[in-house]
């Protein structure tokens, strides 16, 4: 009876092989990449494919730091590692230990190199970005002369502003030879001083494309004078001179719109402003018109004629006044002299006969007062040898002379004594 055996021990037997298998323990296998899941753990699980056939792949997390690329469903790889068995489920799956593109992966890996390389050396930043002018008159294209992506680019220039002129250099944009093809069309149209470039070709796979990947395109872009979009491929299509151009469009119609100014909108924009503009200034005008209108309704308020015509005829009141006050004033002047005139001699003779009175009073006090009279009188005036009037006997001595004028005449003399006596005593008067 043949021998049984179970089934931990075969699938044991079965690992033992895998394990001894000096092959299996280090290989490459190349495919197509199937399902793929990113667990949570880190792990990648997957399936390599080709026709009729496929394997399941694991990558755990220690050896995810070697891959450089996001593993996609669809790609073609090259998974290095080895296949081992399951004991537990029965099953064998290839533990990969490293994963690298194929054919035009070994081209993603050279576009992702060289985007990093140009990156940093600072040939994406926006610094070094070109404004887009909005009005153009000459549009430079470097496209393939025939093809959907030059018909589209004039088309949608002339439905947009047919005064636009658009130079095409005719590049070959896929195959040999055509990054350099590509950089004389750029040199080109920067000579013949085009406001605008656009650069680009319709879409294709990575290798249809990688013209426009090309490190001589991509400084070629980078220090042209003139702005340039790139449109190259399809929205989804990303190539190194996306991010050296000034401006990326996604299709090369986009990029025509991008770079021709709409001149019905620009024609509708005007419309749209000088209606308004025509809206604000008939606004203002009647603003400031009836401004206006109230200002020179306070001009004439205010104006120094109708001023001065108002004084005039305050003046001619106050002047009406002033004669009428005046001649009020001469007529009672006249009036009181008049009555003046009538009461003048009575008056007059009043004040002679006051005066009159006054100087007989005045005459009576001189007369009372006058040496004359006094001599009159029987008293005489007498006077020293030098003429000095002598008004008491002290002023004199015995044996001077001395002159005694009289109402009639002067009689000289000589004092022969003198004695002094109290006269006011004598006649009984005091005080």
């Amino acid at each position: 009876m043949a021998n049984v055996y179970s089934v931990s021990q075969v699938n044991h037997y079965i690992k033992n092989m895998f394990t001894q298998d000096f092959l299996l323990q280090g290989l490459s296998v190349s495919g197509e990449v199937g399902s793929c899941k990113y667990h949570s753990s880190g792990h990648i699980y997957f399936t390599l494919k080709e026709k009729g056939a496929a394997l399941s792949c694991v990558m755990f997390a220690g050896y995810r730091k070697g891959l450089d690329f996001t593993l996609t469903q669809g790609q073609q790889v090259i998974v290095s590692g080895s296949i081992e068995a399951y004991e537990r489920d029965g099953t064998y799956q290839l533990y990969a230990r490293s994963i690298r593109l194929a054919g035009s992966g070994r081209l993603y890996e050279q576009y992702e190199a060289l985007k990093k390389e140009l990156e940093e050396m600072g040939m994406f930043d926006s610094c070094y970005k070109q404004p887009i002018p909005r009005f153009i008159k000459t549009l430079g294209v470097v496209t393939a002369p025939t093809g959907a992506a030059v018909r589209d680019i004039i088309q949608i220039t002339q439905r947009r502003n047919p005064f636009v002129q658009i130079i095409l250099y005719p590049a070959q944009v896929q195959g040999d030879g055509a990054a350099e093809s590509i950089v004389n069309g750029i040199h080109a149209l920067e000579e013949k001083r085009v406001n605008v470039m656009i650069v680009g070709r319709g879409g294709g796979s990575i290798e249809d494309l990688w013209a426009f990947n090309e490190r001589i395109v991509a400084e070629a872009v980078f220090h042209c004078a003139v702005p340039v979009i790139s449109a190259v491929g399809h929205e989804t299509d990303t190539t190194i001179i996306d991010f050296v151009s000034d401006l990326r469009a996604p299709t090369p119609s986009a990029a025509a719109e991008l770079a021709v100014y709409d001149a019905m909108v620009y024609l509708t924009n005007l419309e749209s402003i000088e209606a308004q503009l025509t809206g604000r200034m008939r606004d203002t005008l009647n603003r400031y018109q009836a401004g206006l209108s109230y200002r020179n309704q306070v001009l004439k308020a205010r104006h120094p004629g109708a001023r001065l015509r108002e004084q005039r005829t305050r003046l001619e009141y106050v002047r009406e006044q002033l004669d009428t006050l005046m001649e009020e004033q001469l007529t009672d002047r006249r009036r009181r002299l008049s009555e003046l005139g009538n009461q003048l001699p009575d008056l007059m003779e009043q004040k002679l006969m006051r005066y009159q009175n006054r100087l007989d009073v005045q005459v009576a006090a001189l007369k009372g007062l006058s040496p004359l009279n006094k001599l009159r009188q029987g008293l005489s005036y007498v006077t020293d040898e030098r003429g000095h009037a002598v008004r008491s006997a002290t002023q004199v001595k015995t044996g001077q002379e001395i002159s005694l004028q009289f109402q009639d005449g002067r009689v000289n003399a000589t004092v022969l004594g003198k004695e002094l006596e109290d006269v006011k005593k004598r006649f009984g008067q005091s005080g």
